[in-house]
């Protein structure tokens, strides 16, 4: 991983990369919601949480465009699992129809072209 002809430099900032702290979903969301709360400052809380204010800033930019996709697409409803099976119960027999009728299609040109 570090090899010993990196410079020094190199050589913290690959071992802070790979130590860094993932932080999850549900941390994510507790910070930007602390944070909008404003109880605290927020360079107080990134301090605390021992995050960048700049990652703070673009959690709570996703937080808040991810919320506001949301509530546009309440507008456009979406399928219930029952209406997609129905959906897809019902393209399969469209399927069968154009199916049979393509045959039949073909069986009547046969027989056309058999009686010229």
């Amino acid at each position: 991983m570090v090899s010993s002809k990196q410079n020094p430099e190199a050589v913290v900032k690959e071992i802070r990369r790979q130590t860094r702290r993932k932080f999850s979903t549900e941390e994510k969301i507790r910070i930007v919601l602390e944070g909008l709360r404003g109880e605290v400052s927020i360079a107080e809380l990134c301090r605390r949480e021992g995050i960048v204010a700049n990652l703070y800033y673009r959690w709570s930019k996703e937080f808040l465009e991810a919320g506001k996709k949301r509530l546009q697409g309440d507008t456009v409803r979406e399928a219930t699992s029952t209406e997609v099976v129905e959906l897809r119960q019902e393209n399969e027999q469209l399927k069968q129809l154009v199916a049979e009728l393509s045959l039949k299609n073909r069986l009547l040109k046969k027989s056309l072209t058999g009686l010229e």
